[in-house]
């Protein structure tokens, strides 16, 4: 898995854990990597604004804060949030793996009114029926995922016989031009009554694709 660090999902495993004796976090997983990609993207943000990004509140954005700083994937100051070397190094492994997100329209490929697409590059090969990827999102909170296979230039649900994109062959065209996936690249679209949930749902069904790759 050339690009990527062996140790970059057990970092985030380890960032979303309680530190003892502490109480258990408040955030998950995928609003760790949302953080990630968002201090990267700003180069340095303010807690608040953060917060408001994340759609979490003050108290448990600081305590998000806290964890990504023991584990010395950001630096604080009165400036802002910054990525610390080793923050910048697993982002880059995890934008190596996984694209940005993307909204997309509502349609029959999904049960929620907003939906949000991510792709894993290379990962088709260990999606089953995208139920993992489907409960992954459901955990964090969204209505679930609806997972797709690009092979041989075509873009497939693996549970479907039929052309799922056949009355929504506009949708097909956006993820194709937008995402440009290559053969065997997955694409996710998490689903839920608000675009933070889809996102986060996204987020987290990636993440459960890359831990079946194996990638420690």
């Amino acid at each position: 898995m050339k690009g990527v660090m062996p140790n970059s999902l057990r970092l985030i495993e380890k960032a979303a854990t309680k530190i003892a004796p502490g109480r258990a976090p408040l955030f998950i997983e995928a609003h760790l990597v949302k953080a990630l990609a968002t201090i990267g993207a700003e180069g340095s943000i303010g807690r608040l604004k953060l917060a408001k990004v994340l759609g979490l509140g003050e108290g448990t954005t600081r305590t998000l804060i806290k964890h990504l700083g023991k584990e010395e994937l950001i630096t604080t100051s009165k400036t802002g949030i910054a990525l610390a070397d080793e923050g910048r190094k697993l982002w880059s492994s995890l934008k190596s793996r996984i694209s940005q997100e993307m909204e997309i329209p509502k349609s029959t490929l999904t049960v929620g009114s907003f939906n949000v697409a991510i792709l894993v590059h290379n990962a088709g090969n260990v999606i089953k029926a995208g139920l993992e990827q489907r409960d992954a999102a459901i955990k964090v909170g969204a209505l679930g995922a609806t997972t797709l296979i690009f092979s041989h230039a075509k873009l497939t649900m693996p549970s479907a016989k039929e052309d799922v994109f056949k009355k929504i062959p506009a949708i097909r065209k956006q993820l194709v031009f937008e995402l440009k996936p290559q053969e065997n690249d997955v694409i996710i679209i998490g689903t839920a009554n608000d675009k933070s949930t889809a996102e986060l749902g996204a987020i987290a069904a990636a993440l459960e694709t890359l831990k079946a790759l194996k990638l420690r």
